[in-house]
């Protein structure tokens, strides 16, 4: 606790964040697997995330899981080093053409992704992250967020229309 203006604010103690991690233990791991595609880092980016949280500048009680969660993307970024691509390999009748099936099962639709274009859809979709607090994370421009966004979205599209196809037959 520390006293401002006549006013105590509270900070979260170790206990308070492991408390809180393990009340959101399954969504930050979802969080987590989504991002970097892999088990392994998965955990990683998790028990990095506390370490940071627990260590790093205080912060207020409410918000300890959105630390947590932005520790996560953090490690997760560094881990895969998501990059967009090139405006050679992504021509505007890419975002025309049809694409490929795949399974229907969305998660594996959503690491089926490019890295870059897997960490847009987590970050701006699932997490409702804007185009520019997505930029400054993956330090790109907000061009490349909702060109990656686009094409995500078209082939995750294409994967619920494929799965209806399936459910149909």
């Amino acid at each position: 606790m520390q006293v401002l203006d006549e006013v105590a604010i509270p900070y979260p103690t170790a206990i308070d964040l492991f408390e809180s991690f393990s009340e959101g233990m399954h969504s930050l791991y979802l969080h987590a697997f989504l991002l970097t595609a892999d088990h392994d880092q998965a955990e990683e980016c998790l028990v990095w995330a506390i370490r940071e949280c627990v260590e790093g500048p205080g912060v207020f009680m409410e918000s300890t899981r959105l630390c947590i969660r932005k520790a996560v993307l953090k490690r997760a970024i560094e881990l895969v080093a998501p990059v967009p691509e090139r405006i050679d390999d992504v021509s505007l009748t890419s975002l025309n053409a049809s694409t490929t099936p795949i399974e229907s099962n969305a998660f594996a639709a959503i690491l089926s992704l490019t890295p870059f274009r897997r960490f847009v859809f987590v970050m701006s979709i699932l997490e409702g992250q804007s185009d520019y607090e997505c930029a400054v994370f993956l330090r790109c421009s907000r061009r490349d967020v909702r060109i990656a966004r686009l094409l995500a979205l078209k082939r995750e599209l294409s994967s619920d229309a494929q799965g209806e196809e399936t459910l149909q037959v």
